[in-house]
């Protein structure tokens, strides 16, 4: 059935297709490696959970709605609702900011609350799908084998992303009216960032600060749950009810998360094309000011330290980059936190997998620097015509990549040399091969593209992300056995890595062919 055009079902077409087709692109290569992606996780999940799971349970008739069970399931719910919120308050700055569409359709004959539904349906949708991915492959092999009702999962998965969605826009459009539409977007996308990782960062606070000082929220949840003296509260149990698919908790959660959803397009149908036609004109005159309050301006004495100071500033410049940067940053904090307090209590069994730890997220954060400071490049044909050799503008490139990372490494580094010296020269070797490989990926495999493409992206190529994953892996388990002192056994896993990383080696002359054939 073809949807006519205008209608609602022609706009959420029109949303999953550039959704899907943003998909393919960051994901990068032919139809045969995407689909074998789409197949290949799901049935890894479906044998290695979903089937032992399905034999497992296939004798239990159905799970008790006890206090215990209630507020678990209430509190992996609270985790979800989270994790989706993150997504859904970047995909609202993102439709504000970088969509740059609102504007034509708030001033097309269609309804602005049905522009903005759809587009925020289409982002529940999204979100659902991703989740959708990892839980249905474990829920089929339960339902078959004699759960079927346990699918109505997946209606409160929706359910809870059609939450998010509407929470989502709220909160992006309270920020607009708080601190106007120039500081929302990089506060929005911080904020993100900071919600995306409350998950993990509560999953650790006992850890960082200490069991003596506290407990984690799942610590908290696990011990009042176990606890026979708990009795509840009126509702706990409707979460795991409606999960398992008693119908009236089904419908209530249904209709809870369908009304925020509409609650929000309601109050914002209108309000959000104002937003829309803010955000469009939240720079102008921004330059103006700073051009008329700036000092004089300094020139570099070399084109290594003029580049150098240029990539830095820019960095700085963009929100974008500084979210994707600071969740991985917000993963490095707690590390950071435990590996010196476990040096500095003797906790020696705890630092060889702290210090891998180090090293493989710091090659992330790095690896995410040097991708936006080699490839995206919006005057490349000046800098190929500049009197300055090629290596010399890439080493810079590195250099503002890589001292952000180190100025983070240094307060941890510094203070675990003292506390625990193998430790800390471990942790800096792994971490500056981290940085290492991440640099010379970027640099053998750079896609070049405008700075405003990479906000759209959001993550540099399949083969260099994956690569970087893997290689950053292996660096690190050699990370831990050195830290651990097992010297000859950490050789293996080193020289595995160096070999990995020369396999992906290109010289100058394949990079500049591949760099011609891209353009």
């Amino acid at each position: 059935m073809i949807a006519p055009a205008g209608s609602t079902l022609w706009l959420m077409r029109h949303e999953l297709r550039l959704f899907w087709r943003g998909m393919a692109r960051r994901r990068g290569g032919g139809r045969m490696r995407r689909i074998w992606l789409t197949i290949a996780l799901p049935l890894i999940l479906m044998v290695a959970a979903g089937l032992p799971l399905g034999f497992a349970l296939r004798r239990i008739h159905q799970i008790p709605p006890t206090p215990a069970v209630g507020l678990i399931s209430t509190a992996v719910l609270v985790a979800l609702f989270t994790l989706m919120l993150s997504q859904t308050l970047g995909a609202a700055i993102t439709a504000l900011y970088e969509r740059a569409d609102l504007d034509l359709l708030f001033s097309s004959p269609l309804a602005p609350r049905r522009v903005l539904a759809v587009r925020f349906l289409a982002v529940s949708v999204n979100v659902f799908s991703i989740f959708a991915m990892i839980l249905t492959p474990i829920l089929l092999p339960i339902a078959v084998m004699g759960h079927p009702t346990w699918l109505a999962a997946l209606v409160v998965l929706f359910a809870v992303a059609l939450a998010a969605s509407g929470a989502g826009l709220l909160l992006a459009a309270a920020l607009f009216r708080l601190i106007g539409p120039r500081r929302t977007r990089t506060v929005g996308q911080v904020l993100a960032a900071v919600i995306g990782a409350a998950f993990f960062l509560t999953a650790q606070a006992r850890n960082i600060l200490g069991g003596a000082k506290t407990a984690s929220v799942w610590a908290v949840v696990l011990e009042t749950a176990l606890n026979p003296r708990f009795r509840g509260i009126p509702g706990l149990s409707w979460p795991i009810r409606a999960m398992v698919g008693e119908p009236l908790p089904l419908l209530a959660t249904v209709g809870v998360g369908g009304g925020v959803f509409l609650i929000a397009n309601q109050l914002l149908g209108a309000r959000f094309a104002a937003d829309a036609a803010a955000a469009a004109g939240a720079g102008v005159g921004s330059s103006g000011r700073r051009a008329r309050t700036g000092g004089r301006t300094r020139f570099s004495a070399s084109a290594f330290n003029a580049t150098l100071l240029k990539e830095l500033r820019l960095i700085a410049r963009d929100p974008a980059l500084i979210a994707q940067v600071l969740l991985r940053v917000l993963y490095f904090v707690p590390v950071g936190f435990i590996v010196l307090r476990s040096a500095g209590q003797g906790q020696s069994f705890a630092l060889p997998g702290s210090a891998a730890a180090l090293a493989l997220i710091t090659g992330q954060i790095a690896g995410s620097l040097a991708w936006i400071t080699v490839s995206a490049e919006d005057a490349p044909d000046l800098l190929s015509c500049a009197p300055t050799p090629t290596r010399t503008l890439r080493q810079a490139k590195i250099a503002a990549a890589a001292l952000p990372v180190a100025i983070l490494l240094v307060p941890v580094i510094v203070p675990l040399l003292w506390l625990s010296p193998l430790t800390s020269i471990a942790a800096a070797l792994g971490s500056a091969a981290s940085i290492a490989m991440a640099a010379m990926m970027n640099i053998w495999w750079q896609r070049p593209g405008k700075r405003s493409d990479f906000r759209r992206r959001r993550q540099s190529s399949w083969l260099v992300a994956v690569a970087e994953l893997m290689l950053g892996l292996v660096i690190a388990i050699a990370t831990g056995l050195a830290a651990a002192g097992l010297f000859g056994w950490a050789l293996i896993p080193a020289l595995l890595a160096l070999a990995g990383v020369l396999m992906l080696r290109r010289t100058d002359a394949q990079i500049a062919q591949a760099l011609r054939t891209a353009s």
